[in-house]
């Protein structure tokens, strides 16, 4: 599982309409962060907006275009952007405005003149947390047995892809897979060398994908599911063919299987074609029933429903 690592320097995105407090701000925090800087609301919008470099913002309230509470605002409202920290940094001190600001989603509040090392601390804190959430986050997307992607990772990359398939007009396919005859592997070889076969072949699954955005995932118990988006039927189905031969080549025992002695997979696909109008929901019940098919009628094998 790769797991990604942050950058060496975060970045700080330090929002003020006053040169003087820009410069202090910038000064103090330059050496441990990469520093952006906006002199409006509306100027710091463009920038989280333009890039996904933003780790932290120091944000002013009292600006002449956009007041800091709309800013905030925004930014929460919006999902792209709403787990983004932002830190107040103002001179309006009464207890309402700092309710305010906390309430529309910011994650602390300082006054002005502000102490120079409570600034760096408060900083540096709420990027560790925000580090820990992180990686929390993307641990989250895992499968903690496999190490592949987990079903709400495929679930989301599943959205964003049909998006955009649908919207550039390109072939999408949806792989579903089911290890033959697990529950008597698992019954008679006890559930230890079960994990250790779905380990296997979670590995062997995905080292047979070739293309860097085809994906495969464990979709839940014995069951994984392959994304492979722009790619013709005829390549689909030698991948299919591919992944059944992978499984074939681990010569995993498995002397309770009613189709070989040795572990095999059965996949069903949903290949939607460039200009179909299948929505997603169906696509993945046309592979659900390609799969019902082929366990049904022969197993160690696939079937493909083109739509």
């Amino acid at each position: 599982m790769q797991i990604s690592t942050k950058k060496e320097k975060p970045t700080v995105l330090i929002v003020d309409d006053m040169t003087t407090n820009l410069l202090i701000l910038s000064d103090l925090l330059k050496d441990e962060y990469q520093i952006k800087i906006a002199k409006n609301g509306q100027k710091a919008l463009d920038i989280v907006h333009s890039s996904d470099e933003v780790d932290i913002i120091l944000l002013d309230i009292m600006m002449p275009d956009i007041d800091g509470y709309e800013v905030c605002r925004q930014l929460k409202s919006n999902p792209k952007t709403k787990k983004l920290p932002i830190i107040i940094v103002t001179a309006k001190d009464n207890d309402e405005d700092e309710e305010y600001g906390l309430n529309l989603g910011a994650i602390d509040y300082i006054t002005k003149p502000f102490n120079k090392a409570i600034v760096r601390l408060r900083i540096r804190n709420h990027l560790e947390l925000k580090l820990k959430s992180d990686l929390l986050e993307e641990l989250s997307m895992y499968d903690g047995l496999t190490h592949i992607p987990n079903r709400r990772f495929f679930d989301q990359v599943f959205q964003s892809t049909y998006k955009e398939v649908k919207r550039e007009n390109k072939s999408l396919a949806v792989l579903m897979i089911d290890i033959d005859f697990f529950k008597l592997y698992n019954d008679n070889y006890g559930h230890g060398k079960g994990d250790e076969a779905l380990k296997k072949v979670a590995q062997s699954l995905q080292m047979t994908l070739k293309r860097p955005t085809d994906l495969v995932a464990r979709y839940g118990g014995e069951e994984f599911v392959v994304l492979l988006k722009d790619i013709s039927e005829e390549n689909v189905k030698k991948i299919a063919l591919n992944l059944l031969q992978s499984i074939r080549e681990l010569q995993i025992s498995h002397e309770y299987s009613k189709v070989e002695q040795i572990i095999t997979i059965s996949i069903g696909v949903a290949y939607k074609t460039a200009s179909s109008l299948i929505n997603k929901v169906e696509l993945l019940i046309c592979a659900d029933e390609a799969l019902y098919d082929v366990k049904r009628t022969s197993r160690n094998s696939y079937h493909i429903i083109s739509v």
